[in-house]
């Protein structure tokens, strides 16, 4: 069985961060195998207990984490409400798609509202499932 290492970058709202810190925790503190492969899943998110301390501006901030999403194979992201407020989620799904990186929107809880912002630039949907997102982020992984 051979080990695909797949760096993942969580989009969040730090204001609600209970939906990063559960995909995180099922992501990667999961021994995870799809097929015939053994999956080591690497966070290049940018969580609240690591921010980026060394941007002093919106600029600097923005091209931080546009080096964390060009260095990522997926793009997960909560179709919570809140994204469609949120000016760095839009930002990160910008930065997805000037890296051509794919968008997996995760709906969390099944909630029948979901951020437009999200659901337009999705490739991939997923549920609030751990192995429907593991394999939803292998499949974009194999695109």
């Amino acid at each position: 069985m051979s080990t695909k290492q797949i760096h993942v970058f969580i989009s969040h709202s730090w204001a609600y961060s209970t939906h990063y810190n559960t995909l995180s925790d099922w992501i990667f503190n999961g021994n995870w195998s799809v097929s015939q492969a053994s999956l080591d899943l690497r966070d290049y998110s940018v969580p609240k207990d690591d921010p980026i301390h060394d941007a002093s501006n919106d600029t600097q901030l923005k091209n931080a984490i546009y080096d964390k999403i060009s260095r990522s194979h997926v793009i997960v992201i909560p179709t919570g409400m809140y994204a469609n407020y949120s000016k760095w989620i839009k930002k990160e799904i910008e930065g997805a798609d000037s890296y051509s990186k794919p968008i997996l929107a995760v709906n969390p809880h099944g909630q029948e509202k979901k951020a437009g912002v999200v659901v337009d630039n999705a490739d991939k949907f997923s549920g609030w499932n751990k192995q429907p997102i593991i394999n939803a982020i292998w499949k974009l992984y194999n695109q």
